[in-house]
């Protein structure tokens, strides 16, 4: 391999490198900056799941019995197994929009406040499990990214050391060419 080659392999390793370096950084930054702004958010909710004698009316929780919501996992299974569930009883089955219609479509007032509690009942509930599940949304996107900078820090570390590879086999090569070179011997 000639020296121009050999140059332009070297320069575009320590591009590759650098590359793959920064993008790890941006990638452990965005896993951590997720994470981090998950749990300050849910932190100061206090959301809690029921303790353990509880669990009997809701098994899948077992695990998270009387621990506090603070993690994106934690905030799907209280949503989808503790809100929903709720909320599936209150609405006997039916979603906000039903009760809604019922409230604007009864014509006694204590049907109407009935109706109009039930709707708005399942609205903040909808509401607050939607905004869970978006937590453990962007928990598994920090997730994704954590995994993606681990992918990347050993993709820049490869190509490190095919750089150090390519030091050492030019050096060598350099050392190969020296001592096979003999100078000539002037005739005297």
């Amino acid at each position: 391999m000639n020296a121009a080659i050999r140059w332009r392999i070297l320069v575009l390793q320590v591009i590759a490198f650098l590359v793959f370096g920064g993008a790890a950084g941006a990638a452990y930054y965005a896993s951590s900056f997720a994470h981090q702004q998950i749990h300050d958010q849910l932190a100061p909710q206090q959301i809690v799941f029921p303790a353990s004698q509880a669990q009997g009316l809701f098994p899948d929780l077992q695990r998270y019995a009387g621990q506090q919501v603070l993690d994106g996992y934690q905030a799907h299974a209280y949503a989808e197994k503790f809100i929903a569930r709720h909320l599936q009883e209150i609405g006997q089955g039916h979603p906000y929009s039903y009760w809604s219609s019922q409230a604007l479509q009864a014509t006694d007032p204590a049907t109407k406040a009935k109706d109009q509690a039930i709707a708005d009942t399942l609205f903040k509930g909808e509401t607050l499990r939607s905004l869970l599940n978006e937590a453990w949304t962007f928990w598994v996107i920090g997730d994704i990214a954590f995994y993606a900078a681990i992918g990347l820090t050993v993709a820049a570390l490869l190509t490190l050391a095919a750089f150090v590879f390519e030091l050492v086999s030019a050096s060598r090569q350099n050392q190969q060419v020296k001592l096979t070179t003999v100078p000539a011997q002037s005739a005297a």
